[in-house]
């Protein structure tokens, strides 16, 4: 009888504890459900991860070190952006697969707001699966600084959509360049006449001082011409020698014309000259007059520079 009543009260401790549980559970899940309600209709349920930048970066090569903000780039270049991302959602594809869909464009400054270089776009569509859980999608694109552009802060512009999410974002990173100097102008001019012993572009003379059977070589900058259609330009120029008293002694009015066109327009154009001195020139002080002609401004000017001539 005691081993009876013993397992009598065993199972019915048993049954006692399951409908406590099972009423536990119950209540726990109205709880939850009464919980979840109040979060949506108070607009607190948390919202997936917003579309953002993880890193934007500027490299000298592609997959390149990433450069550091105080990098100096010279006219002429390359310049290599990355943009990675982070926050994009994701819709079902296929299996286990979900899909990404991103569009980005790429837009570049100068420091005045002109665009350096046409736009570029893109789209980043992929298929991830869980086995991809740390990818990240990212875009890239590349540049050429433009050979003749000013020293300043440069900027690059970077938006971004995610088709899924229906989400966009905006970007930018600065990059300074560091260019060669001329002043500007409102019409033709010229500007940074100076000297040279050999035809590498050293150090100018000072004094400037040449001696008879030496060659004369002379850099310039043109500046202030006008543009025509798709930023074209056409400029020549020539040059004379005068002695002190005013008096021609040489002359080449067409020494040499250049002539290009660009998406950036170029600001300056830089002419180099030379000229063979006589064994028996005379020693004394003479002045170098260089002409330039604007073709498409139909403007005229000139610039003047001495030298010495000594035995």
């Amino acid at each position: 009888m005691g081993g009876n009543s013993a397992a009598h009260g065993y199972r019915h401790h048993v049954d006692v504890s399951f409908a406590g549980t099972w009423r536990g559970s119950f209540a726990a899940l109205i709880l939850a459900a009464l919980i979840l309600a109040a979060m949506l209709l108070a607009g607190a349920f948390p919202a997936a991860a917003a579309l953002s930048v993880e890193r934007i970066a500027l490299h000298q090569f592609e997959d390149g070190p990433v450069l550091p903000e105080t990098h100096m780039f010279l006219p002429g270049e390359p310049i290599f952006f990355s943009c990675r991302l982070t926050g994009f959602q994701t819709e079902t594809a296929k299996e286990e697969q979900k899909s990404v869909k991103l569009s980005w464009k790429v837009q570049v400054t100068d420091p005045a707001g002109a665009a350096l270089a046409r736009e570029a776009s893109g789209t980043i569509a992929d298929l991830v699966s869980a086995m991809d859980r740390n990818w990240l999608p990212k875009f890239l694109h590349n540049f050429t600084v433009p050979p003749f552009v000013a020293s300043g802060t440069y900027h690059i512009q970077a938006s971004v959509k995610d088709e899924v999410g229906k989400t966009q974002l905006e970007s930018s990173v600065d990059f300074a360049v560091r260019g060669h100097a001329v002043e500007p102008s409102a019409t033709l001019a010229g500007r940074n006449l100076h000297f040279l012993r050999t035809e590498s572009d050293g150090p100018p003379l000072d004094p400037v001082v040449y001696h008879p059977g030496e060659t004369l070589w002379a850099r310039f900058d043109m500046t202030g011409y006008k543009f025509g259609e798709k930023n074209r330009y056409s400029v020549e120029y020539g040059l004379a020698v005068l002695r002190e008293s005013g008096e021609q002694v040489f002359a080449q009015p067409a020494a040499a014309a250049d002539a290009n066109e660009a998406f950036y327009p170029q600001r300056y154009v830089p002419g180099a000259l030379s000229l063979q001195l006589n064994a028996d020139v005379p020693a004394g002080t003479y002045t170098l007059l260089v002409t330039m002609a604007d073709k498409i401004g139909g403007q005229m000017a000139e610039v003047r520079g001495n030298f010495r001539i000594e035995k």
